[in-house]
């Protein structure tokens, strides 16, 4: 199923393209009750209620594939005649003109759909003339075939909330009559499902405004098909799978869920870069991708094997599309906090400086000066002061250059400068009586620290 049929299909639900032949309802009270039937041509609707109309259908057509539209399959066995697949082949090939059709899926919605409350079932039906195509996109006057198909909007009916009004004929503010209103349609489907600009009876569009809540008791017992997951449920049902496997551990569990997020993530990228046509299949993941995905992130062996069997059980033999287990946010939080350790690692390195410098500080002077440093070759230090949360990425990126935990000797220095930048370009190096020194002009209005004594120069 590819998102530029779905909108092949949604870009004719306007008033000047649409060929809708018939509308047919059946309104249900909360307790499951008929309440009203109708049958209508959809050319002879009222102008405002023909648009209305069209909002609805076009709500079945919209959200994301793999989210809020899933492709269902009937079972294909040549020995099982599938019931349900049987009575949308008959509803489809009536147009809605026969009523024992019609009646015969609006019990099975009403009998099965699990929702408390009044709601209204629509069928449309259309017959699409599907124009062809060049490879380039341009269309040609001639026709490919007749796309016919019907189309089922589920839409809740609420009491409108209570409120005054203008009554311009009295003159005067009352309370206005609440009314029951159509809402736009929590579920829906398209049979048959509109695959490569083609009719594929054996499958069907459903479409769920609620990722989490998708009733599965519509697809599976009313349209007879094998119950799907939207993207969202399967991502949350991978990140408990990983999560539960860890026990009570859940530092651990969420580092090795982060993990397997980074690894997923790099897998995808790859993939995307060796098939970058448009129309290529996305990346699936078989039991063995999985497996190998849990060892790449170095997840221990007798959590691989539950962490493997949870995932069978959850998502059965079928390849899961790869994109839909990765959690964005995640692996954005994720991004945050390595660079939230780095940057306390980058402090703790230069506090550790910071601190040996402060005990060569405490070396006699005496002893200091016999390293061959006379009065004018100095130790300097120019205080600072800044916040270390503020402290540039660039100062900090040098530190670990320096004191690397690669290296297995610490770096010690008889000279430390610290100065300003502005004053980096002034630092000359002269010969004076016969000693190579530093040589830093001093201002009179510049502080200075020298072996933590200010202002000694």
């Amino acid at each position: 199923m590819r998102r530029k049929d779905i909108l092949e299909l949604k870009k004719r639900f306007k008033k000047e393209q649409c060929t809708f032949t018939k509308v047919c309802g059946c309104y249900v009270n909360g307790e499951k009750h008929t309440i009203l039937k109708f049958r209508e041509s959809f050319l002879n609707l009222d102008e405002e209620e023909y648009f209305k109309y069209l909002e609805i259908a076009k709500k079945v057509l919209s959200g994301t594939i793999g989210n809020n539209i899933l492709e269902l399959n009937f079972e294909v066995n040549e020995d099982f005649t599938n019931e349900s697949q049987t009575s949308l082949m008959q509803l489809k090939n009536s147009q809605l003109k026969d009523d024992a059709f019609l009646d015969n899926l609006y019990d099975s919605i009403i009998d099965n759909y699990d929702y408390t409350g009044n709601f209204l079932i629509l069928f449309f039906h259309d017959a699409y003339d599907v124009i062809s195509k060049t490879k380039d996109n341009i269309k040609i006057d001639e026709s490919e075939e007749v796309y016919e198909y019907v189309l089922c909007a589920i839409c809740p009916v609420s009491l409108s909330e209570p409120g005054l009004r203008y009554f311009e004929e009295k003159n005067e503010i009352k309370a206005r009559i609440r009314d029951w209103v159509v809402e736009s349609p929590t579920n829906g489907f398209v049979f048959p499902a509109f695959i490569d600009r083609s009719a594929d009876v054996n499958s069907i569009m459903y479409y769920t405004k609620n990722a989490k809540d998708t009733h599965t008791e519509l697809m599976e017992n009313v349209l007879g098909c094998l119950s799907k997951q939207t993207a969202t449920v399967q991502k949350e049902t991978f990140q408990s799978i990983i999560k539960d496997s860890f026990s009570e551990d859940d530092d651990k569990a969420d580092k090795i869920f982060m993990d397997i997020q980074e690894n997923l993530s790099t897998m995808i990228e790859e993939y995307n870069e060796q098939n970058d046509d448009a129309d290529s299949e996305p990346i699936t993941l078989t039991k063995k991708d999985i497996q190998n995905l849990l060892i790449e992130s170095e997840v221990p062996g007798e959590i691989t094997t539950m962490i493997e069997n949870s995932y069978v059980e959850n998502f059965g033999d079928d390849n899961t599309l790869a994109k839909n287990l990765i959690d964005t946010k995640a692996l954005k939080a994720n991004v945050q906090r390595k660079k939230e350790e780095r940057l306390h690692k980058q402090v703790e390195i230069l506090k550790a400086r910071l601190d040996q410098v402060e005990q060569d500080n405490t070396i006699d002077n005496e002893t200091h000066l016999s390293t061959g440093v006379n009065d004018d070759n100095v130790v300097l230090e120019e205080a600072v002061e800044t916040d270390l949360e503020e402290t540039s990425e660039t100062n900090l990126e040098k530190v670990p250059d320096l004191y690397s935990e690669d290296n297995n000797v610490t770096p010690r220095y008889d000279v430390i400068l610290q100065v300003k930048p502005e004053k980096v370009s002034q630092i000359k190096s002269q010969i004076i009586n016969g000693q190579k020194c530093i040589v830093i002009p001093i201002n009179d209005n510049e502080q200075t620290t020298v072996n933590g004594i200010d202002n000694l120069i």
